[in-house]
């Protein structure tokens, strides 16, 4: 009898260190995501804060970070548990002139984050997507019937919108929507708003209506002199009339992603997104010589960066992530 008390004491011990050792994975603990009125929430019905970093465009200087290496490394170190894919569709060698490749760039990086347990924001990276828009609902569509089921996407259909007006953005997402819930009935569609993605508030006055789980992208630049008191009040306004907000990009620069970082400004905005309990990636993972790059000239392209690799910005995003994303 004793020796079986032992082997009963002995199992649970194991059980509970296996437990133990076994972090639970930001997937695993938030699981499918949904917008419940003017919130997103996971599958405990409370906002799950995602907290992560954007890729640079996947073309010019930021296209070798698109690789699992990174991907790992920005999930054991800088902690996150978002990583926005930054699919660049114009310019160069992009989704428009060569597909082949971005689409491999892009499922890399999503593969991967799917591997590690965070969520991954699928982005069409292009001001002018409404002028693509067969292409988009190609790709989304392509998208959504590779990867439906899983809860770690997240679909972002217009990045940034500069001078179309919000019915012109919206049409678009209308039909990219439809092409994406061909296939993915349930995982969050995040839809572009005009100006940059400043005037929510104009999106918040006549919603995308007929489907659910959407929520509207609203970005800044936390040292732009032009991104202070007016842009939170147009962001509350949003909320106020009923959209969901997902900052799906945001710097510490101004809006050019140069001029200066200031913690000041920063700290005001970074509290703010912590008071209304807001998702969002920042921009980003580049060693570009401008104020929101991350990385300085020189750093590995495979990840396992230390400081001296790490700008002011890179140093500051780390201290933030690990600190908040325990």
């Amino acid at each position: 009898m004793r020796n079986i008390f032992q082997l009963i004491t002995f199992a649970l011990l194991f059980l509970s260190l296996n437990l133990y050792a076994h972090k639970v994975r930001p997937v695993e603990l938030n699981g499918t995501l949904r917008i419940v009125g003017n919130q997103l929430l996971n599958q405990r019905g409370v906002p799950p804060q995602l907290r992560g970093i954007s890729m640079s465009w996947s073309v010019w200087a930021g296209k070798k970070y698109y690789n699992a290496e990174v991907v790992d490394w920005l999930t054991k170190d800088f902690k996150i548990n978002l990583l926005r894919a930054a699919m660049a569709v114009q310019p160069d060698s992009g989704f428009l002139k060569n597909p082949k490749e971005q689409i491999s760039l892009m499922t890399r990086v999503i593969d991967q984050s799917i591997k590690n347990g965070i969520y991954v924001l699928i982005d069409w990276h292009d001001h002018n997507a409404d002028q693509h828009l067969e292409e988009s609902k190609k790709f989304f569509g392509m998208m959504a019937k590779k990867y439906a089921g899983n809860p770690n996407i997240i679909y972002e259909i217009f990045n940034e919108p500069v001078h179309q007006t919000w019915p012109v953005v919206k049409n678009y997402s209308i039909e990219v929507i439809k092409a994406i819930r061909q296939y993915d009935s349930k995982n969050v569609i995040i839809v572009g708003s005009p100006d940059w993605d400043q005037d929510v508030d104009i999106a918040g006055s006549d919603p995308i209506k007929g489907f659910e789980n959407l929520a509207y992208s609203f970005h800044f630049y936390s040292s732009d002199p032009n991104h202070q008191e007016n842009l939170r009040r147009k962001a509350e306004l949003a909320k106020s009339r009923g959209i969901a907000l997902f900052v799906t990009e945001w710097g510490v620069g101004e809006s050019n992603g140069n001029g200066e970082f200031n913690r000041e400004k920063t700290s005001v905005w970074f509290d703010w997104l912590e008071k209304n309990k807001l998702s969002w990636a920042i921009w980003h993972i580049t060693e570009k010589k401008e104020t929101t790059a991350i990385l300085k000239q020189g750093a590995s392209v495979k990840g396992n960066w230390k400081e001296e690799n790490l700008t002011e910005t890179g140093k500051y995003v780390r201290e933030q992530l690990r600190l908040l994303n325990k």
